[in-house]
């Protein structure tokens, strides 16, 4: 299925880059890799982990689920980015759930293999520990922006962000903001109806276009400057 983690150029995106080439070999050697379609789990909320997703291709959505039974997106995981880090340190269970926004191949390494590097390569210690300080860093922001700013202001942000993060298509639209609109409304924190209304007011004003499920940002500028309450 995936070919060698030595020779991946996904590693170069991720912590793995601070492996040696006789760790990657035997990471190579243990891991397992699969293929999930658009709407598959990952994993699920309550879940044990016990390793590390290493995403080869496609995009997921981690959510968490709210006392009033609506999932709210908290990431969004591509290309080359690593996902399952905290359960190299913890044993609890998963208090998020991974879903493939699309087609999706991934590989997973096993706990004990991981925490194998951690204790002998101490670039790489340093390197997961990075990545989970941007999380936590990015997750602060999340909360501090759920409270202090509009869902008007959230959705320009959101939008600025996913056309910051995904490549683009032949045709020039961004190839992985096929989101749905309850998708969107589960990243900013508000109701489908919501969305879908100020996705329109957004297109009225000529900030966005909107090709059936794709969203491409026309007006940047003006973007931003909502974004920020300006």
């Amino acid at each position: 299925m995936s070919g060698k983690c030595e020779q991946c150029i996904v590693r170069k995106f991720n912590s793995l880059k601070a492996l040696t080439k006789d760790e990657l070999v035997r990471v190579s050697s243990c891991k397992t890799s699969k293929y999930l379609k658009k709407g598959d789990m990952l994993f699920d909320e309550g879940e044990h982990i016990n390793g590390v997703y290493c995403i080869k291709s496609g995009v997921c959505k981690v959510s968490k689920m709210s006392d009033n039974g609506r999932d709210q997106i908290v990431n969004l995981v591509k290309h080359g980015d690593l996902i399952g880090e905290r359960s190299l340190v913890n044993n609890e269970v998963s208090n998020l759930k991974a879903v493939a926004v699309n087609d999706m191949e991934v590989c997973f390494i096993p706990k004990e293999e991981v925490l194998r590097d951690l204790e002998k390569n101490p670039n790489f210690t340093m390197s997961v520990l990075k990545n989970m300080a941007i999380s936590l860093k990015n997750a602060d922001n999340v909360i501090v922006d759920m409270a202090q700013k509009t869902v008007k202001q959230r959705l320009a942000a959101t939008l600025l962000f996913l056309e910051d993060q995904f490549a683009r298509d032949e045709e020039g639209d961004v190839m992985e903001m096929n989101f749905s609109r309850e998708d969107i409304a589960n990243i900013i924190g508000t109701a489908t109806e919501s969305a879908i209304r100020l996705l329109s007011e957004f297109k009225k004003k000529k900030l966005i276009e909107l090709k059936g499920k794709k969203i491409n940002v026309i007006d940047r500028k003006s973007l931003r400057e909502l974004a920020e309450g300006f």
